[in-house]
């Protein structure tokens, strides 16, 4: 499929307005529970609960899109979004919310990884690193606004309100997409169907080149599931900031991540694109580091702005390998649900392997665990990536 700027803008602005109302939301959930009662483990349970059913549920929905095209997907996925974003105005305890985040997972399965699946479609040979890039920015983009903008509607008026602005921008994504995006044309789908049958996902992890690209991609998403469900927590019991600031915090990260997409992009098509993976991996063990020892928020500003610079130099190249893998495997829609996969398994384990060891440790000592899982991540990278 060629490349087409109207398919392209149109999946960048629904992910754009959907990935706002998931950022507007995730960094007040680990409060909102806490006033509901959770600990630290059960925190760690509603996080991972969301990553629960989206690991179970991306590899299948990868392969279908392959078979049987994407719009039916998105367009059920955002649906979804918008009906369960309602009803968590109506959430009272800590079950309903581990309920509601399973049925997101559900939903965000159909979403992110075949939006991805589709732009890889009509991505042109040599400017995997620039598409992708300048793709990443409407999820980047929409996760740096999202954690302010859900701050300030909380600070203004109450949590229920940020609930309802994600069902309200959920509601934007899917509208865009029934009207805008067009649907394959019978010949794509054949196309689509006969490729789905090309590569399983048991024979893609049995690539070496593949299966580094999703090792790398769970251990990494294992630390951003840490900062997405403790920082918050962190920041509001330990060093008392307000909502707006908690999404500052936050938001840091995924700016500078957000800001470097296209550059870095451009950069992976130019250059080594596995470089830029292992240097992204290297300074990521770095702003943990940096992270453990944060007692103000500055240091937290600046660990978290560390952290968005590696994703950023690291994810646009990671993207474009990926691309590459799912085009020579004729595989996209089962690739890039692979690397979904490797991402949601890693938002499972941290909220659930971080809340374990805070309860038992510290919120420091998961820092320095953070910082061995990063590493272990960027040496099965590189040792099957530079063999």
């Amino acid at each position: 499929m060629p490349f087409n700027l109207k398919i392209f803008i149109t999946l960048f602005l629904a992910m754009f307005v959907t990935t706002v109302g998931v950022g507007l939301v995730a960094p007040l959930l680990p409060l909102y529970a806490h006033q509901l009662g959770a600990g630290a483990s059960q925190i760690g349970l509603i996080f991972g609960a969301f990553s629960l059913t989206r690991t179970i549920f991306v590899p299948y929905f990868g392969k279908l899109s392959d078979k049987r095209g994407k719009k039916p997907l998105l367009t059920i996925g955002l649906f979804l979004f918008f009906l369960l974003s309602l009803l968590y105005t109506l959430s009272k305890g800590v079950g309903a919310l581990i309920l509601l985040r399973l049925g997101q997972g559900f939903a965000s399965a159909m979403v992110l990884p075949v939006a991805q699946a589709y732009v890889g479609t009509i991505t042109p040979p040599d400017k995997e690193g620039r598409v992708m890039g300048l793709f990443n920015i409407s999820l980047y983009g929409g996760l740096s606004i999202g954690p302010v903008l859900g701050g300030v509607v909380k600070d203004w008026l109450n949590i229920q309100a940020s609930f309802l602005t994600m069902g309200a921008l959920s509601l934007l994504g899917l509208t865009l997409c029934v009207l805008l995006l067009p649907a394959e044309t019978p010949s794509q789908a054949t196309q689509t169907a006969d490729t789905a049958r090309a590569a399983s996902y048991m024979a893609l992890v049995r690539m070496p080149l593949v299966m580094s690209l999703f090792a790398f991609r769970a251990c990494f998403t294992t630390c951003i599931g840490v900062i997405w469900t403790f920082l918050p927590f962190l920041a509001g019991t330990e060093l008392g900031l307000s909502s707006t600031a908690i999404g500052l915090v936050v938001m840091m990260n995924v700016l500078v991540a957000g800001l470097l997409q296209a550059p870095m992009g451009y950069m992976a098509d130019r250059f080594n694109k596995k470089l830029l993976v292992t240097a992204g991996g290297i300074l990521a063990i770095f702003s943990f580091l940096y992270l453990s020892k944060a007692a103000s928020l500055g240091d937290l500003l600046i660990s978290n702005g560390l952290l968005g610079l590696a994703g950023g130099i690291s994810f646009p190249a990671i993207m474009a390998l990926g691309v590459i893998e799912g085009r020579k495997n004729k595989a996209m829609g089962s690739l890039m649900g692979l690397l979904a996969m490797g991402h949601s398994l890693g938002m499972l384990i941290g909220p659930l392997l971080a809340g374990v060891i805070i309860d038992l440790f510290s919120i420091s000592v998961m820092f320095i665990l953070a910082t061995f899982i990063l590493a272990a991540g960027t040496l099965i990278f590189a040792r099957y990536q530079w063999a």
